[in-house]
């Protein structure tokens, strides 16, 4: 097989990049979610990564997926734009409630950033979340209830709570006005392969 043919060496280029960061194959697996076990396989070549896998390692590298092909290790510089026109919108189960999701699907169950909008006396309750998932919420108008587990605030307009929501928790718009939010949902980097 000549040179041109052969596959890129992704795992000595991972290992390549770790090293110069002085990342531990410990450190890289909390930063990507690939075991240590995994990414040993990986750096010795034992295996051949999913792509999948070799997107997480690179976001835990924090360098763009063609640096591991190529062995380079320059930091990504994201310089992404998501045009109104494309941002989805749903609309929840509950009457009253349009969700507009503003971060593309890429960082979904990374970090996650909606804007809410309720109707009067519109709600959205949600299940348990990922083990340490954290919620981030700023009122942009109207009154708001936040319910997380057995505690419970009220936030006006400009307020801002932050709580886990690793347990049932709610969203109430408390007025006969429309109500609208800043969401930030923020997973526990921890969980993953």
């Amino acid at each position: 097989m000549s040179e041109m043919q052969r596959p890129p060496s992704i795992g000595r280029n991972i290992r390549k990049i770790r090293k110069e960061q002085k990342l531990t194959l410990d450190g890289l697996a909390e930063r990507s979610g690939v075991s240590k076990a995994m990414l040993s396989q990986v750096e010795s070549e034992k295996v051949n990564p999913t792509v999948a896998t070799v997107w997480k390692i690179a976001h835990g590298l924090g360098v763009d997926l063609n640096a591991l092909l190529k062995g380079e290790s320059e930091p990504v510089r994201i310089f992404e734009v998501h045009r109104r026109a494309n941002i989805t919108a749903l609309d929840t189960e509950e009457e009253g409630t349009h969700i507009h999701v503003l971060s593309p699907i890429r960082m979904a169950e990374d970090l996650e950033l909606y804007v809410l909008t309720f109707e009067p006396h519109g709600a959205v309750r949600s299940a348990p979340h990922f083990p340490g998932a954290e919620e981030f919420c700023t009122v942009l108008q109207g009154k708001i209830r936040v319910s997380a587990g057995s505690r419970t605030v009220e936030l006006d307009e400009g307020d801002f709570a932050m709580y886990h929501c690793d347990v049932a928790h709610s969203i109430e718009n408390l007025s006969d006005e429309p109500a609208k939010i800043y969401l930030v949902v923020r997973f526990a980097q921890n969980q993953g392969v």
